[in-house]
């Protein structure tokens, strides 16, 4: 028996150019959350308690986010990457080689949250050329939230 077509208004091509980017986008929301989360672990000075607060609250948020997009990639009807190895060939994030000082955890992230703003922000001309509103409310959604999550961390370090 074969699986049935999928006929949702997005041709075959556009769907899987759009899953390709959102697995890109699956990759570095997953290694933003192992490093905020590897952070949390870890934070140490002055700022200990509010920055392991504001950790929690961002590695949680991420998780929900990882399981949105990847539920999107599967909803076009690709498999989404699931493994260290594909988020490590995928991912523009770089993982540490130690522990940072509370600061340098702090820069990181901007670039983190950044980073993942400029991934979703890439995908908007096959999202819009497909038509496809769905990907398009959550790239909205995740450009919304990281760029506010920048912002605070930013704020941190002035």
């Amino acid at each position: 028996m074969s699986a049935q077509a999928i006929n949702i208004g997005i041709n075959e091509s556009d769907r899987l150019d759009i899953a390709t980017g959102l697995s890109r986008l699956l990759a570095d929301s997953y290694t933003l959350y192992l490093k905020t989360h590897y952070y949390h672990w870890n934070v140490t000075g002055p700022m200990f308690n509010t920055l392991h607060l504001m950790f929690e609250t961002q590695y949680n948020e991420l998780a929900l986010a990882v399981d949105l997009i990847a539920e999107r990639i599967r909803a076009l009807g690709v498999y989404a990457p699931g493994t260290y190895l594909e988020f490590a060939k995928l991912t523009v994030i770089a993982e540490d080689t130690d522990v940072p000082k509370a600061q340098e955890m702090i820069k990181n992230l901007v670039a983190g949250q950044e980073a993942v703003v400029r991934t979703a922000r890439s995908l908007f001309s096959v999202v819009e050329k497909a038509n496809d509103e769905a990907s398009a409310d959550l790239l909205t959604q995740r450009i919304q939230l990281h760029e506010k999550t920048a912002w605070m961390l930013r704020s941190l370090l002035e």
